[in-house]
């Protein structure tokens, strides 16, 4: 859906046609451009039953009442309009800031508030990059998703960690079908007459999306298994480090043990740690001191693994800000080509 951005109503107006009722100016604010519906009551409360009916649950907001003998005194009576104007303000306002997306995302929602849809009549150039940057929030919401996983994970709540992992995959499902929408929508505006600079510019945009999309699934497919020192796995037992990872610690590849025919086997040298202790002693002395190596890697893998997860957000953050860089320069480029317009228009008035 096109990131709406803020929702207004500032006025009202009385019209005879079809038959005398009052209708609602309804300001929809965007990234990139804006735009106003006028809507009745009627259709608030169509809506609202719609809403209600495709999504299995009401609103966040009830909208504002019928009134007694509305018919006969609604439409001159200005403290009942402005009462419900505030209302239904509050009640489209609810819809937009509500955590859980699905009044917003229906299709009737879009249609009341003349929200384009790419699968359905086509992008024009700006409501195209409305939808981009839709997207590019929505890729933003994955990785918080992720990282909300990987916390959750640290803290050993493994459902918790297991639902946040199928919200980014649900949702970046979504983002995916849609980046494909964008880039047959983009096909059309290049038919349509779009320079070709700035199809280039659009197709490395959608490039960006798919390569952003290509990462965050990689994340999202392979579960993060994660062991903090003392900590315990799903099944309550320790997670311990592969035979490899011990070895490379250790150095025992780089050193092997070998033996030379008829030489006495070296002995073992007594420390002050081992001196008191007996077999059994040395037994568990060795075994803490291998589960603590253990615990040591397995935390500097975990390390690891976060650090390039920051990386690739770094990289991705530079991506996008080059993105709104490259937007503010053809935007400039643009007024610059409208001033010098105005101006030859200016001379030839003089």
């Amino acid at each position: 859906m096109t990131a709406i951005q803020a929702i207004d109503i500032r006025n009202y107006e009385e019209r005879s046609n079809p038959k005398p009722h009052t209708v609602y100016r309804i300001d929809i604010q965007a990234h990139v451009r804006s735009w106003q519906m006028w809507r009745r009551y009627s259709e608030f409360d169509d809506l609202h039953t719609e809403l209600t009916k495709s999504t299995g649950s009401p609103p966040p907001c009830a909208l504002p009442p019928k009134h007694k003998y509305s018919i006969l005194r609604s439409r001159k009576d200005v403290k009942v309009l402005e009462e419900r104007k505030e209302g239904l303000e509050r009640y489209l306002r609810a819809i937009l800031s509500a955590r859980d997306e699905k009044w917003r995302e229906n299709f009737s929602f879009k249609e009341f508030l003349g929200v384009p849809v790419g699968r359905q009549g086509g992008f024009s150039s700006a409501s195209w990059l409305d939808e981009h940057l839709e997207l590019q929030g929505r890729i933003r919401d994955i990785r918080a998703e992720i990282n909300k996983r990987d916390a959750f994970s640290d803290r050993g709540d493994i459902a918790e960690s297991h639902k946040a992992n199928v919200g980014a995959k649900t949702t970046l499902a979504g983002v995916l079908s849609r980046i494909g929408t964008l880039g047959k929508g983009l096909q059309d505006l290049g038919m349509n007459g779009m320079s070709e600079g700035e199809l280039q510019r659009r197709t490395d945009m959608v490039a960006r999306l798919q390569d952003d999309c290509e990462k965050l699934g990689k994340m999202v497919t392979v579960a993060r298994q994660t062991s903090r020192p003392g900590g315990t796995g799903p099944s309550g037992m320790a997670n311990p480090a592969l035979e490899t990872d011990r070895e490379a610690l250790l150095g025992v590849a780089s050193k092997p043990i070998t033996r030379i025919f008829g030489a006495p086997p070296p002995q073992p040298k007594e420390t002050e740690q081992t001196r008191p202790l007996d077999d059994h002693g040395l037994m568990s002395l060795q075994q803490t001191q291998i589960q603590q190596q253990d615990n040591q890697l397995s935390q500097l893998t975990t390390i690891l693994q976060r650090q390039r997860q920051l990386g690739e957000a770094i990289g991705s953050e530079i991506s996008y800000q080059i993105g709104m860089l490259d937007e503010l320069s053809n935007d400039v480029d643009l007024v610059g080509g409208k001033l010098k317009t105005t101006n030859r228009q200016l001379n030839r008035l003089g």
